[in-house]
């Protein structure tokens, strides 16, 4: 397949978003609900075989592929069968797809200022063309996994296919009234496809063919960067693949050249962003007292804080645009620590934009894991003494049980935050962000010939 680029009449980069005949499951397969799941990475092995066991043709066969002595190889011949069987077939007409997904956030223990309400994120799932970071138009926030990478691209060597989006976000410089004036144009349709996963989760899916309609939506987004929200490892891996392809002689141009995205508008009201906590485990010369003795020069300090009032501590704190953490070693109590002056980075990392060092993961990650903890990037990197999780109650649980030797709590990152550190060509620390809730996978793919 081959696709026609288009470019901007004074010669800049521009975002090419195409539509495309995305490849979906068939009746044949079974029920939607049963064919989909979460993002692999997020999907233990237990959960992995109980997905089968509901219906052999679940997505994460191919997804996340297990079987026989070379998985890869095996997904791509799964994936060819079930072309030929009809269990997969791709739409009759190139698209772009609205996908909406409507969820509740419950209670306020995992990120600050967020309620039960029921809420919706709505977003565009189209192809983009491939370009470098370095050209300004598709961004990275954070810093990737080189073992994840490896995973994705003997994945897409074997099965020459997207099985999941890239999340992205963009900034709609016309204005609130004309963004939903694009996303409006599916409200009087009945959707394509619709579903309530596991949790309760409704996900639904529109197809917009009218060439018309496409070409106001290309050109209306074609001066927007696009941030990447989830799947930095999927992107690059992307990039990885299309010039391993150049080098076999594929030319320019192919399929092979985008990438299946979702893309959000960075205001959308249904946003929501968690915290990713911190856990530090096996460090040979863990004191407690002596590293708040160590922070005291840095922080203002309150000990022996009812863990009840965790949430309304750190709630207090994001709202005024402080930088602060618990600080949790086990019990029913914990420690405040907020950063007294913010210079203090500018004088710890003065290569960096303001955006970056004033981040709450970089005060975390490079005042206190490293300079006070001497936990480096690298051991940071491998997960040796520094695990994450999205979840309060595991780290109450890990450093109750003694897994873990402390944890700390963390406000989650504004999306505002994420647009300027990508904005200044850097990237944040590892799992400095967590987009809630995921997109779903197994409802489109993009098959790349």
């Amino acid at each position: 397949m081959t696709i026609n680029a288009f470019t901007r009449e004074d010669g800049l980069s521009m975002a090419e978003i195409c539509p495309f005949r995305a490849l979906r499951f068939t009746p044949v397969a079974g029920e939607i609900e049963e064919l989909t799941c979460p993002p692999y990475d997020i999907i233990s092995e237990e959960q992995r075989l109980e997905y089968l066991s509901q219906n052999p043709h679940n997505i994460i066969r191919l997804e996340l592929p297990r079987d026989g002595q070379e998985p890869y190889s095996q997904a791509g011949e799964t994936l060819r069968r079930w072309l030929n069987e009809g269990i997969l077939q791709q739409d009759d007409a190139p698209a772009l797809y609205i996908y909406e997904i409507r969820f509740s956030v419950d209670g306020r223990s995992d990120i600050s200022g967020a309620d039960g309400e029921k809420r919706s994120i709505m977003g565009m799932i189209g192809l983009v063309k491939l370009e470098e970071f370095e050209k300004g138009i598709v961004l990275p926030h954070e810093e990737t996994l080189s073992k994840a990478k490896t995973d994705r691209f003997n994945l897409m060597k074997a099965t020459n296919c997207n099985f999941s989006s890239i999340y992205s976000l963009y900034m709609d410089d016309g204005g609130e009234e004309e963004t939903l004036d694009i996303l409006a144009l599916i409200s009087h349709d009945q959707p394509i496809s619709e579903m309530t996963d596991e949790s309760g989760l409704e996900h639904r899916l529109w197809a917009i063919t009218d060439t018309g309609i496409i070409a106001q939506i290309q050109n209306h987004l074609a001066d927007t960067k696009l941030y990447i929200a989830d799947g930095h490892h999927r992107y690059e891996t992307a990039l990885n693949y299309r010039n391993y392809l150049r080098g076999q002689g594929v030319p320019e141009g192919t399929a092979a050249d985008y990438i299946m995205m979702m893309m959000v508008e960075m205001n959308h009201p249904g946003l929501v962003v968690f915290p990713t906590h911190r856990l530090v485990r096996g460090l040979d010369s863990f004191d407690a007292k002596a590293l708040l003795d160590a922070c005291e020069p840095y922080f203002d300090i309150v000990k022996e804080v009812d863990l009840s009032s965790v949430d309304e501590a750190l709630e207090n704190a994001y709202i005024s645009g402080s930088h602060a953490f618990g600080f949790y070693t086990g019990g029913n109590r914990f420690t405040l620590m907020t950063l007294r002056d913010v210079s203090v980075m500018d004088r710890l990392l003065p290569s960096l934009s303001p955006a970056s060092r004033t981040l709450d993961v970089t005060v975390l990650h490079t005042l206190v894991l490293e300079r006070l903890m001497g936990i480096d990037k690298e051991n940071m990197a491998n997960q040796r003494n520094l695990t994450y999780t999205r979840s309060l109650e595991e780290v109450l649980h890990s450093v109750d049980s003694g897994e873990a030797q402390c944890g700390f709590i963390l406000n989650p990152t504004r999306v505002p935050e994420i647009r300027d550190v990508a904005l200044a060509g850097e990237k944040m620390p590892q799992k400095s962000t967590y987009f809630y809730p995921k997109l779903i996978t197994g409802l489109v793919m993009n098959k790349l010939d």
